[in-house]
């Protein structure tokens, strides 16, 4: 059974099994994992559950977040073993009277200046799936890793084909991000046990319209599998530090 099944009525279920939705479009050739925002900001300082962490970080998800740390932490080793390129992305830092974040505050109404989310570690990405020196980090100040990034630049260098995404929120960032990716022609994945959101009817129904119009939703499993049936050496003349991390861990 599909995670957004329990949120579905019957009237979803017999419109979309009418239309076609859904199809999987499979991967491409040429793969990068992106790892979006997970961070202090979007999961809290601390393994918790969810409503002791958003006492203290107002976006924080708490457990969810660090469970799915864990879950993409597990994807990251295949993906190096390959060769395949990491992006990441975090937040800017922000000025300390907090001007140039947007519409952002608009729409929470918790915004004490003294949070612990505003904390200079707040965009420090979780230990567990820390990038390395090899890997792409990208910053950013608004929900999609392509607004206002070099993000599209690094893929025309790579000459990728696929986004495999992970991270959270599903609902925001991640959304917004596939949608992007879409809508410049590249093969998008998520992979659901290693999505989080704050909300689960949002993390569920997400995915659900995620999978239905602008991406294959899959198992971490599923991933696993075809990044270790990928040649080696794929990324090797784009960016040669990939090989050169895979001959030092062989090494060790």
């Amino acid at each position: 059974m599909a995670v957004w099944d329990q949120f579905l009525t019957e009237r979803d279920r017999r419109v979309f099994a009418g239309t076609g939705h859904g199809r999987e479009a499979g991967f491409g050739r040429r793969p990068v994992v992106m790892v979006v925002d997970v961070n202090y900001f979007f999961c809290g300082d601390r393994r918790e559950p969810i409503l002791e962490s958003v006492k203290r970080w107002r976006n924080g998800c708490g457990d969810v977040g660090w469970t799915a740390a864990d879950r993409i932490a597990e994807l990251l080793v295949v993906a190096r073993a390959r060769g395949i390129p990491v992006i990441y992305s975090t937040g800017l830092e922000r000025r300390p009277d907090g001007w140039g974040r947007g519409r952002w505050g608009d729409k929470n109404s918790r915004k004490d200046p003294g949070a612990v989310e505003a904390a200079a570690y707040a965009n420090t990405i979780l230990p567990a799936v820390a990038p390395l020196p090899q890997d792409i980090v990208v910053r950013k100040a608004k929900p999609s890793v392509f607004f206002g990034t070099l993000l599209q630049s690094y893929l025309v260098d790579l000459a990728a084909d696929t986004i495999i995404v992970t991270g959270g929120v599903t609902s925001g960032c991640v959304r917004q991000t596939v949608v992007d990716g879409f809508s410049l022609n590249y093969r998008m994945a998520v992979v659901e046990e290693c999505t989080f959101d704050r909300g689960e009817a949002s993390h569920a129904l997400n995915l659900f319209d995620m999978h239905a119009k602008y991406a294959d939703v899959v198992s971490l499993a599923t991933t696993r599998d075809y990044l270790a049936s990928l040649p080696a050496g794929l990324f090797d003349e784009q960016m040669p530090s990939l090989r050169e991390a895979q001959i030092g861990r062989a090494h060790v």
